[in-house]
């Protein structure tokens, strides 16, 4: 069993797509469930392949025709886009209990624990200059290497030293988590962060201290922004939250 599956295995999904939209940078799936609409985000993801050969959404055009348990056993594909809005349709699902978590940066929190101490980040986030000048060492681990990064592929050497790892949340859309959280020392704090991620506790149940992620607060905003090519920080109607691990829960 992968951390999708116990994600989708901890579901309800008696819901009913209403809206699907693939973004060149980010999805969103909207579900109604007993009247009410939610709505979920993720990276949009893509293989390096040929999509006229291989498309790589096996139903598009027809996805809103799906069930909501169909879609979310998108979660699981090798196709990074069906996987892609897989997660957003995990996401939109969550029933995400605000009252547990922040309003948090994860950078604050990677700070906090970082301070003076080894660190590596899965992704190059935007505020790598400043936990750079917190922390004693600093490794970014990426699958496209910008100046002063590493290649992803170093992982099994790099996270293993690590006292603080952060994890993009793009990991669960890749299949790549459980790789990456099983190279993390015990006594590591682990993070997962990002758009993408699921405000879940499931993900502490795989040795995560803290969730930093993402709930949409007015949809129409949302799809909107998605479906005219915004990045993450152009999309409106969102509350970044952080959820951080109870005693018993790890």
């Amino acid at each position: 069993m992968s951390i999708v599956d116990d994600l989708i295995r901890s579901l309800d999904t008696g819901a009913t797509p209403k809206d699907i939209r693939v973004g060149a940078y980010w999805t969103s799936v909207v579900m109604e469930r007993d009247g009410k609409l939610q709505a979920g985000l993720s990276s949009t993801l893509h293989n390096d392949s040929h999509p006229h050969k291989h498309p790589p959404m096996r139903a598009a055009g027809s996805l809103l025709e799906w069930s909501a348990s169909e879609l979310v056993d998108l979660g699981r594909s090798e196709s990074l886009l069906e996987a892609s809005v897989g997660m957003a349709a995990i996401n939109a699902l969550l029933e995400v209990d605000e009252g547990g978590c922040t309003e948090v940066n994860a950078s604050d929190i990677i700070i906090r624990e970082g301070t003076g101490r080894r660190v590596a980040i899965v992704g190059h986030f935007p505020f790598i200059a400043d936990v750079r000048e917190a922390v004693e060492k600093l490794w970014i681990l990426e699958l496209r290497p910008q100046a002063g990064d590493l290649p992803a592929g170093r992982a099994p050497e790099v996270i293993p030293q690590a006292d603080v790892v952060a994890i993009t949340g793009t990991a669960l859309i890749n299949h790549t988590f459980g790789e990456l959280v099983s190279l993390c020392r015990p006594d590591a704090y682990v993070i997962v962060l990002g758009g993408s991620t699921p405000l879940s506790p499931v993900l502490f149940q795989y040795g995560v201290h803290a969730v930093s992620g993402t709930i949409v607060v007015d949809i129409s905003a949302v799809l909107q922004a998605v479906s005219q090519g915004a990045t993450f920080r152009q999309i409106p109607g969102k509350r970044l939250l952080t959820m951080e691990s109870l005693v018993g829960e790890e």
